[in-house]
C-alpha cells in the first residue's frame, strides 16, 4: 500500500522494495523539507504516478512486479504529457545500465549508498519551477479504478482478466480506459482480448 503525504510541500514518490532503505530515504528527505510518498513495487509506483501524486519520482530498478526500467518505459508510452522528473536510485552500476536509463528519459542516475547532499541538490534542480500542490495545475488526475486498470493493461492483462481482478465487468474496464484516455490526452489505450503481447497500445492525438 502507498502511504499518502500531507499537502503543503513538494511531494516525492520513492519507489523502493527494500523497506529499510525506503524508510531511510523518507526520513532524510522529510528532514530536508519534502513530503515523501512510498511505494514498494513497480506496480504501486506506476499507479501513484498515474494518479498525479508526485512532483518527482525516485525509483529503484530491481523492483518486484515491474522493474524501474519497465515502469519508466511504460509511463513514457502511456502518459508522456505528465512530464514528471524521474531519477533512478539504484545499486546497479555500470555504464550500460546508466545509458539505458538515459535512453529511456531518466533525468538522473544515482548509485547506492546514497549521498543525500547530492540527492537533495539533484531533486531541487529537477523539480518543476512552479508552486507545489493545488497551486500547480495537474495535467491528469486519475481515480483509483482508472489508475489500477491502466497499470494492469501495462502489465499485459486482458480486459476480462482485469475485470475479474477488480471484481468488475469488461464494460466497466472499458469505461475506465476511455476516461483515462481522455484525461491523459491519448487517442487509444487498448487492453488485449487474448493472446500474447505487451497489452498496451497507444496512439497520441
Amino acid at each position: 500500500m502507498l502511504n499518502e503525504a500531507p499537502a503543503g510541500r513538494n511531494k516525492l514518490l520513492c519507489v523502493e522494495d527494500d523497506r529499510q532503505i525506503a524508510k531511510l530515504i523518507a526520513e532524510e528527505l522529510t528532514e530536508r523539507g519534502f513530503e515523501v510518498i512510498i511505494a514498494h513495487d513497480g506496480h504501486e509506483g506506476f499507479i501513484a504516478v498515474l494518479k498525479g501524486l508526485p512532483d518527482l519520482v525516485l525509483c529503484d530498478i530491481g523492483l518486484p512486479n515491474m522493474s524501474g526500467f519497465e515502469m519508466l518505459e511504460r509511463l513514457n508510452a502511456l502518459a508522456p504529457r505528465l512530464g514528471v522528473p524521474f531519477v533512478f536510485v539504484t545499486a546497479l552500476t555500470g555504464r550500460e545500465n546508466e545509458r539505458r536509463a538515459r535512453h529511456l528519459g531518466a533525468n538522473d542516475y544515482i548509485t547506492k549508498p546514497i549521498d543525500f547532499e547530492m540527492l537533495e541538490s539533484i531533486i531541487k534542480a529537477r523539480l518543476p519551477r512552479t508552486a507545489p500542490d493545488e497551486m500547480r495545475p495537474n495535467p491528469a488526475v486519475l481515480n483509483d479504478c482508472e489508475a489500477e486498470t491502466l497499470a494492469w493493461v501495462a502489465r499485459g492483462r486482458t480486459t476480462a482478466q482485469i475485470a475479474r481482478m477488480l471484481g468488475s465487468t469488461k464494460r466497466d474496464v472499458e469505461l475506465h480506459l476511455d476516461r483515462a484516455r481522455a484525461k491523459l490526452g491519448v487517442a487509444e489505450i487498448v487492453a488485449r482480448s487474448g493472446g500474447a503481447g505487451s497489452g498496451l497500445r497507444t496512439r497520441h492525438s
